[in-house]
């Protein structure tokens, strides 16, 4: 049976706190560790859903925890992925198309290329933070990552790793820097003051 409750007392730097549940009832004791696929760190007041669980000394403990938001979002969360990926086949091709047809410099595909591994690997990381109670990699740089060329990456990282892919204030700057990625790659290749500019860096 799963509950609903408000986060109390919660202690960020020890990551644990106590939930009590909706209508009053017993408290439980809450550690971050026992909150699935989440994509962000709990904070005290959250609304959670959980069930309810007794250890070796009859203390109450919440396990398999989830954001209540999580739930509530998450068709709103399965159509957003299914339009990201469909944006990302579709600039792949293009991406593909004008590499063959020598419109795309070579160092501009192995920026992409570079960018995406190093944004994929910047993803695991801060997940494996975020579920060891580490140090965690800042948004704005996830952020950079993706707007010099790593969205690709990013969203391979989100789909696979389920990691900020159901938090809406990452997804809305995520994807301002994709749109705008693909904008200045555009001005870069198809404007004679963009084609000019690259021309100056390229050599």
């Amino acid at each position: 049976m799963r509950y609903q409750g408000k986060i109390t007392n919660w202690k960020d730097d020890q990551g644990f706190g106590f939930v009590t549940p909706n209508g009053g009832g017993q408290k439980a004791f809450v550690h971050i560790k026992s909150f699935s696929n989440s994509s962000r760190r709990p904070t005290g007041g959250d609304i959670i859903t959980y069930e309810l669980a007794t250890d070796k000394s009859g203390r109450f403990f919440a396990k398999n925890i989830r954001f209540a938001m999580d739930t509530t979002t998450f068709s709103t969360s399965s159509k957003s992925s299914s339009l990201g990926t469909n944006f990302a086949i579709l600039f792949g091709m293009i991406f593909a198309l004008s590499a063959l047809l020598g419109r795309l410099p070579f160092a501009i595909v192995g920026l992409y290329f570079s960018a995406s591994i190093v944004t994929f690997v910047a993803y695991a990381i801060d997940k494996s933070a975020a579920q060891n109670d580490r140090w965690r990699t800042q948004e704005s740089t996830l952020h950079l990552f993706s707007f010099v060329g790593g969205w690709p990456g990013a969203l391979l990282a989100q789909k696979a790793l389920r990691h900020k892919s159901k938090k809406p204030e990452f997804q809305t700057i995520f994807w301002v820097t994709v749109i705008a990625n693909c904008f200045t790659l555009g001005w870069l290749l198809l404007t004679k003051s963009g084609s000019a500019f690259l021309g100056a860096i390229l050599g």
